[in-house]
Parts: C-alpha cells; sequence; structure tokens
C-alpha cells in the first residue's frame, strides 16, 4: 500500500512525519537540526529517498543539507573539512555567489525607493529536478535562482532571471525572496518562478531566458497599472494535467492564468478576504483550488478568529469553507506561504501547517480535517511525498 511522508520546516528545526495509506496513523522524528530555521524541505521524484533541505540562522549563516535514505541521515554535500570557528560547515554547497553575467545588475530598489547592493541571505525555496536527483534549483533572498547538478556540492546562478527589470526588484516585509519555483511536468525546460515584491516570472528554455508576467495583475502601490515588475506575488501553484493554468495568491486577490502568465484574471469571488499566502490545486481534479484567507496584511490571523481553508471546485470565484475538524473559535495563527501542500494518493490528501505549530491533515480533498502534528515550532513549510 502507498504511504505518504510530510516534511516540515520550522523555526527551530525539521520534523519528518510518516504516515500510512489512510492518512490514520502518524510517526513523527525530530527536531532535525535543533534550533535552526529550515526555511524548506523537498524530495525528489525521481529518487523519493533524496531531499534537499535549506538550513538558515541569523547568526551563522545558510547551509544546505541533503539526505539519501528519507530523512534517516544527513550530510553537507561539498561540506569538506574546512568549518567556521563555531564549527560549521564552510563547504561550496553553501556559497550562493551573484553571477557578474547579471551586470550592471549590482542593486535594486530599497523599501524607501533608493538603491540597495545585492545580499545574500538565504534560500527560500528548494525544487529538485523532474529528471535527475542531483539536479536542483534554489530561490533565494535577495532574489535570484541558482542550480545545481552535482547534488548540491555547487550552485551556479542562472543570471539572466535578474535582467528582467531587476534594478525595479523591491522586498516585500518579509524581505525580497525568490519564494516559489514550478517546473512543467509536460514540458521541464518551463518553470514559473515568483518572487516577492517583483511578481511572476517564466522561462522556456530551462533558465536561460526569462521574461515577467504579470499583465493583468493590479496593485494600488504601483502608479504605472502597466509595468511589468512590482507586484507582491506570495504563491503560484498548478495541476499537472494542465500547465498552462496558474493560481496565484496575490498579495490582495486570487488570480488565475489559462495562457501560461500571459494573461492573469482575479477570481477571489465570494471569499470573506482576499489576502493570504499559500494556495495550492487538487492533485487529481485542476479546477479545485486551496486558500487560507487571512484578516489582512496588517493582521496575520483568520477572520473572526475561525481557522477555514477555502475551496473552488470550479476554478475561482466560487468559495466554501471547509471547517470540520479545524478550530472555531479563538484561533489566531498564520500559514505562511509555503506551508500547504498535496499528496497524489487517489483520494487526495491536503496538507498545511500554522505559526501556532499545528499541522492538519485532510485525507477527503479537505471535507474533513485531523491534527497530525501540535504544538511544533512555528511552521515554515509542508512538503508530502507520496510513497510507492
Amino acid at each position: 500500500m502507498s504511504s505518504v511522508r510530510v516534511l516540515v520546516g520550522t523555526k527551530k528545526g525539521a520534523f519528518v512525519i510518516n504516515g500510512d495509506g489512510k492518512r490514520q496513523k502518524w510517526d513523527i522524528s525530530g527536531p532535525l537540526f535543533g534550533g535552526w530555521e529550515i526555511y524548506h524541505m523537498k524530495g525528489s521524484s525521481v529518487d523519493p529517498n533524496r531531499i534537499y533541505a535549506s538550513q538558515s540562522s541569523g547568526w551563522f549563516g545558510q547551509i544546505i543539507q541533503r539526505s539519501s535514505d528519507g530523512g534517516k541521515t544527513w550530510e553537507t554535500p561539498g561540506g569538506g573539512p574546512e568549518k567556521s570557528k563555531e564549527g560549521f560547515p564552510k563547504g561550496e554547497s553553501n556559497k550562493f555567489v551573484y553571477d557578474s553575467a547579471g551586470a550592471p545588475l549590482t542593486t535594486h530598489q530599497w523599501y524607501d525607493g533608493t538603491q540597495h547592493p545585492w545580499e545574500f541571505n538565504r534560500v527560500w525555496h528548494l525544487e529538485p529536478s523532474l529528471r535527475d536527483a542531483d539536479t536542483c534549483y534554489a530561490g533565494v533572498e535577495d532574489a535570484a535562482i541558482f542550480k545545481t547538478t552535482n547534488g548540491g556540492v555547487t550552485w551556479q546562478e542562472l543570471p539572466n532571471l535578474r535582467k528582467q527589470h531587476g534594478e525595479k526588484w523591491a522586498p516585500g516585509a518579509g524581505g525580497m525572496g525568490l519564494h516559489t519555483i514550478l517546473i512543467d511536468p509536460t514540458n521541464p525546460d518551463r518553470m514559473y518562478i515568483a518572487i516577492s515584491s517583483a511578481g511572476a516570472f517564466r522561462t522556456d528554455d530551462g533558465g536561460k531566458n526569462w521574461k515577467p508576467i504579470n499583465k493583468g495583475l493590479h496593485s494600488d502601490y504601483i502608479p504605472d497599472p502597466d509595468a511589468p515588475v512590482g507586484h507582491c506575488v506570495h504563491r503560484i501553484a498548478m495541476n499537472k494535467a494542465k500547465p498552462n493554468t496558474v493560481y496565484m495568491q496575490k498579495h490582495w486577490d486570487v488570480m488565475r492564468t489559462d495562457d501560461a502568465g500571459e494573461n492573469w484574471r482575479e477570481v477571489s469571488g465570494n471569499l470573506p478576504t482576499d489576502f493570504g499566502f499559500p494556495i495550492d490545486v487538487h492533485a487529481h481534479q485542476p479546477e479545485w483550488i486551496y486558500v487560507v484567507p487571512i484578516k489582512s496584511d496588517g493582521e496575520h490571523y483568520p477572520p473572526e478568529g475561525k481557522l477555514r481553508v477555502y475551496r473552488s471546485k470550479t476554478g475561482g470565484n466560487e468559495w466554501e469553507a471547509l471547517t470540520n475538524g479545524l478550530p472555531q473559535k479563538d484561533c489566531y495563527v498564520n500559514i505562511l506561504r509555503d506551508a500547504m501542500s498535496v499528496d497524489t494518493l487517489d483520494d487526495c490528501g491536503i496538507y498545511f501547517g500554522t505559526t501556532g505549530g499545528q499541522v492538519y491533515c485532510s485525507p477527503d480533498g479537505g471535507d474533513n480535517w485531523t491534527t497530525i502534528a501540535r504544538d511544533l515550532p512555528a511552521v515554515l513549510s509542508v512538503e508530502v511525498q507520496t510513497l510507492k
């Protein structure tokens, strides 16, 4: 019988949660890398035992970790013998150096509109290749995309992304991070990425060339409605059966494109608020979308203190609240952009984690929810592997 493995990154370490095919029994291991922020963990679809993790600290910097046995043991690829005075690896796997081919992009906009130098801070998102377990993409802050072809030993920037008006990119409230990477399963050379707060971009040639795909997005703080960049995109998602259809949770507004990002339209419909962070799509129903509305960009908690996932079965506009098993009073948690995922079992499971340390699972597409972990540190990311 198939099973699932839930990879949970938190503010104070990583957790691996293994569940049976019925998603009734769960075994939690961790914390791994205790005390460190684990911004993201994701496994390879080519080799599910290969998992990459982004380990970060404001004190000690960025470390890439890799597992080849499903999360039981870990290594720092390319770490070598060199360590910092605190004892942390200083190997090649931890070096993310902006490519000078991106010149003259030496600066980008800062919060006050002045120019600010590009500075590497951390890896926000890891996306393994669909063709090779040793190839993985990394979305980083300050926003750029990097690639490894040797299992994380070394990383090289794909610099032409920053040539797309990079001097006009500016950070969102949480920094200027490239937080989403989607690979088209029908054409692995096509990728979509999203940056807060620059917008969405697409490549059709494996990252050699890029184009902004922000037509139809509207933001009150951008004077020019036709500006190619500058929109605060929180998350994008798609179903592998319809790779030209991409859904977006923007700073405000839930959006949809059916032409690979050439044009977007709003599908917020009857949501109680269209501000939020995560968005995902049912594994087998390309028109079933999931979002978690948050009260506002200043109040990062559910409206009325009720934790409600909203589902549309019509590709947007018509939304229903999913509440069975979720707290409906005195709940003031947030759900961050990378903290929702789906499995690919026949009855698709939906998962999300909260800043209160809970991880929820619905084994039936959102109709019913159970808590599979609680009292963890604040959850930063959730990814699910379906294991045969």
